[in-house]
């Protein structure tokens, strides 16, 4: 989104470097002011406003990141770049910290340059992308929401890697398709990848795609996790599930902005924004040895914390009728069903260990399991509260495995003792045909 009356800051004391990022910008149609130090810069901006500003991290009278930090606190519309030595991680990531919108590493990449000046100036635009689609809502008014979305907001105009920490249920891959779409790359796809589902010997060829007869059963070429979220983002959940050699490997990958397909000899650059999430406490991991602190630190540029459920009850009523509104429309309800209070009172009192999907999991089978038009208490089936410390995030994730096989168990034995006779078997598991019938659909058992 490029265009002719978009000027760019270019802040270098190297006469060839400025030449070169003003001759590349000159072809991309935009209009350059150059200056030598950092005090030449905030003379420059003072004089007018910017669309973007790239500063090498080196200057005669300071550093980049002091320019980085004014321009966020003075200019925050203004989108910075830094330009950093080759091999410097670490300068990239306190860049990253400091606020810059991403960097370029010297020798500077003229198409890796491009690629970077166009996202960031994919932030003037003011209307959603076309293509963008519906986008995600965080619900919710308690002042640690607020908090999260006002976080979103800022970091949606960066280019930082974010690592977003928070128990199982509480959301992270929403606050990643967030970011995802309120930034510059909402046009392009958002990846999600569960670390932890991927075989870790399939593992290496799902990142970062393999060559046709690199192994054995590679019949053709197949592009990898990171090519697919080209100009997008990559949100790789439960990251903490990764081996250590994929570590390593995501790690490189990371730092050179750019993949090794199986079987390949030459790197394949890419432009990806990666997210990463997970419900273990990966400074816990690193400490204990089984997770790289290089990875961790890259990961972790900026980390976001999801609240529990249970710390802002007051956003309950809010987030049940949401759901019960699409669960009304997915079971074709005339009518939204409706908590009374006695079900208010005690979804608010309840600690909800797999918090906002347990939510979910209890008003959906409230819904299906009761043809009444109001929903109590006792139709909820809360099981006795155990103590928060003692319920481990993994045991509440399996929680709803655990749940949807008995379910599962319960409507094969109904349907086989029917002879497959669906309104025989909701009549015999006391629920309505449409219940039933959306329960088969939402099970997956009409595959079977």
């Amino acid at each position: 989104m490029t265009a002719s009356k978009a000027t760019v800051l270019i802040v270098d004391d190297e006469p060839d470097i400025r030449e070169l990022v003003e001759i590349t910008l000159g072809r991309m149609n935009l209009q350059t002011t150059a200056a030598a130090t950092l005090a030449e810069a905030r003379s420059r901006l003072a004089e007018r406003h910017f669309e973007l500003c790239i500063t090498d991290m080196r200057l005669p009278d300071g550093s980049g990141i002091e320019l980085v930090a004014q321009i966020n606190r003075q200019y925050p519309q203004t989108p910075v770049a830094v330009i950093t030595a080759y091999g410097n991680a670490e300068a990239a990531v306190d860049s990253l910290k400091a606020g810059a919108f991403d960097f370029v590493s010297k020798p500077v990449d003229i198409a890796v340059l491009r690629k970077l000046v166009d996202t960031a100036l994919r932030l003037r635009a003011e209307t959603e992308p076309a293509g963008a689609g519906e986008p995600p809502v965080l619900l919710g008014e308690h002042e640690s929401i607020r908090q999260l979305r006002a976080l979103i907001e800022r970091l949606a105009r960066s280019q930082a890697p974010v690592h977003i920490a928070g128990e199982s249920g509480t959301g992270k891959e929403l606050v990643a398709k967030l970011i995802h779409h309120k930034g510059p790359r909402a046009a392009g796809p958002f990846v999600p990848v569960n670390c932890g589902a991927i075989p870790s010997e399939l593992m290496e060829s799902e990142f970062f795609g393999h060559l046709k007869g690199s192994f054995t059963g590679a019949h053709r070429d197949k592009a990898g996790l990171f090519q697919a979220a080209e100009n997008g983002t990559l949100f790789l959940d439960e990251v903490a599930d990764l081996p250590a050699h994929m570590q390593v490997k995501l790690l490189r990958a990371l730092q050179e902005r750019a993949v090794r397909p199986v079987g390949s000899e030459g790197e394949v650059p890419v432009n990806v924004r990666v997210i990463s999430a997970t419900h273990k406490h990966l400074a816990d991991l690193v400490a204990a040895g089984q997770f790289r602190q290089d990875l961790y630190y890259r990961l972790n540029v900026i980390e976001v914390h999801t609240p529990p459920l249970r710390a802002r009850a007051s956003d309950i009523p809010m987030l049940a009728h949401h759901v019960l509104g699409k669960l009304a429309r997915d079971l074709g309800l005339r009518r939204l069903p409706a908590l009374d209070a006695s079900a208010l009172a005690a979804l608010q009192a309840y600690p909800f260990p797999g918090n906002v999907r347990e939510l979910e999991n209890i008003l959906e089978r409230a819904a299906t399991l009761s043809d009444g038009e109001r929903i109590s208490a006792a139709d909820l089936q809360l099981r006795d509260a155990a103590p928060i410390a003692a319920v481990a995030a993994p045991a509440a994730a399996a929680l709803g495995d655990q749940i949807e096989e008995i379910e599962k168990r319960a409507i094969r034995e109904a349907l086989q003792k029917t002879r497959y006779n669906k309104t025989r078997a909701a009549e015999l598991l006391g629920m309505s045909f449409r219940a039933l019938r959306y329960r088969i659909k939402k099970l997956g058992l009409d595959a079977e």
